[in-house]
């Protein structure tokens, strides 16, 4: 796919200047201004990232598929084996589909847990327990 079909943020062109003016174009959008794709982090067996380069050059983890889940609870951080989305707050589809992103309900190993990070951009999946 083109970076033209990606998701763009700036301002929008459509809108009237507020006077009632036609608004007129005075350059093209820039790349840096494109978002990127959705990552769609599923459940597996186990971890699977890719790299992925941003603004800079920087090289970043980009999480494909989770296995495995960095779980806070009282006595700490402890890793637990992913067994399966139970809901998402995002879209009721994505816990049909096991795609895992921030504020999923997921169930591990030590019981239910809600995830607290961005899979996609941080390479990892980080989760609270719920008593």
């Amino acid at each position: 796919m083109s970076l033209l079909s990606k998701q763009r943020h700036a301002s929008s062109r459509s809108k009237s200047s507020g006077n009632g003016k036609r608004k007129i174009k005075f350059r093209d959008r820039r790349r840096s201004e494109s978002g990127n794709y959705f990552s769609a982090t599923k459940m597996a067996d186990a971890d699977e990232s890719v790299p992925m380069r941003r603004r800079g050059g920087a090289i970043t983890a980009r999480l494909k598929k989770a296995g495995v889940v960095n779980l806070l609870t009282k006595d700490g951080y402890k890793h637990a084996k992913i067994k399966g989305v139970l809901e998402s707050k995002d879209n009721r589809n994505f816990a049909r589909q096991n795609i895992i992103t921030k504020g999923t309900i997921i169930n591990t190993d030590m019981g239910k847990a809600v995830v607290t990070n961005r899979p996609g951009r941080d390479g990892a999946v980080t989760a609270k327990l719920i008593e």
